[in-house]
């Protein structure tokens, strides 16, 4: 049996800033109840060049070359989004035709904001079993083309950017550490909490012809922000918890504790809760919003470029979104 490591991380953003006050032209809000209930500052949104998959192959390359390997090096893609290019086929084969590599392939996971973890747990075993030696595992999410921009949906549209990160998971080298464990959990009965409802193949290209009525949000989506908080300062303290008790570690041992970038609240909520200090957590939500899948990746490449994720560091990566799904993964970085 192997052990899997990351051996390489990227991150894309795209250039266009979208500050609190650009978006109070548009919707009634502003920068301080965006700030106070959310912690965000700005966001990016894609331009037109954007696309999910794009936006996945440029972390991807970034990934690539950091882990110190060649593109056709990689024996499989997996591809974490709830906002792909297409409603079929995923991004995950466009991704293998954009970096030019072999006819390697390709799995797309749908689990939201908890996808990247998912995606990491899965890579993970198909290393363990020798299956695969390099997996390149992207997050990206293009969310600003389906938000609803107007005072109406200000309570979701605030929140969200638009973004991609990618890890290469590498079989570890003898005597290295690498991925300790994965966590994941699911709990449907919550899945209209967060959700977007329609496109859906119950109400299809007819219907929306058809009916056209502006007045149907269920083409946008929707968050019961209170319940889904109450359930994610919860579900997040356990699931760190377990990733710690699974591996016979506790808090002090993490040297970075790395959130999906849902709510600043959320994460200072936790923080408190388990006493961690500011060192040993890291957000930049402040910076580009909820980006879903991509949050976690993203953090993990801009921490590793300021220096704050270093090699031998114990790392924990935690999620919470819709579904609810959840999920932890404990690792020697």
């Amino acid at each position: 049996m192997y052990r899997s490591k990351i051996s390489g991380v990227g991150h894309y953003v795209p250039d266009n800033v979208v500050t609190n006050d650009d978006l109070s032209k548009l919707i009634d809000t502003n920068d301080e109840w965006i700030t106070e209930r959310t912690g965000i500052k700005e966001r990016r949104f894609a331009g037109p060049a954007d696309s999910p998959s794009s936006m996945g192959t440029k972390a991807a390359l970034l990934a690539i070359e950091r882990a110190g390997i060649d593109k056709n090096d990689i024996d499989f893609i997996i591809f974490a989004t709830l906002s792909p290019d297409y409603y079929f086929p995923g991004p995950g084969v466009l991704v293998q035709e954009q970096l030019g590599i072999k006819e390697v392939g390709a799995l797309d996971v749908r689990n939201q904001c908890s996808g990247f973890v998912y995606g990491l747990s899965v890579a993970d075993q198909f290393i363990k079993t020798g299956m695969y030696k390099n997996i390149l595992l992207i997050g990206s999410e293009l969310h600003s083309g389906g938000l609803d921009m107007t005072t109406r949906g200000r309570g979701v549209s605030v929140i969200f950017g638009d973004g991609a990160g990618a890890v290469v998971l590498s079989r570890a080298n003898e005597g290295e550490e690498g991925i300790l464990s994965t966590h994941m959990h699911s709990e449907g009965k919550y899945a209209e909490e967060l959700a977007l409802i329609a496109p859906n193949t119950g109400r299809w290209i007819p219907t929306i012809m058809n009916n056209n009525d502006p007045d149907d949000i269920s083409y946008y989506p929707y968050m019961n922000g209170n319940f889904v908080f109450k359930h994610a300062v919860v579900r997040f303290a356990e699931v760190i918890q377990e990733a710690l008790q699974a591996n016979n570690k506790n808090v002090a041992d993490i040297d970075l504790l790395i959130p999906h970038q849902a709510n600043l609240r959320i994460s200072q909520f936790i923080q408190k809760k388990m006493g961690l200090s500011d060192d040993q957590v890291y957000n930049n939500i402040m910076r580009y919003g909820n980006t879903t899948a991509a949050s976690i990746p993203i953090a993990m490449s801009e921490a590793w470029e300021e220096g704050k994720l270093k090699r031998g560091d114990t790392v924990c990566l935690a999620a919470f979104g819709s579904g609810f799904t959840w999920a932890s993964a404990l690792l020697k970085f």
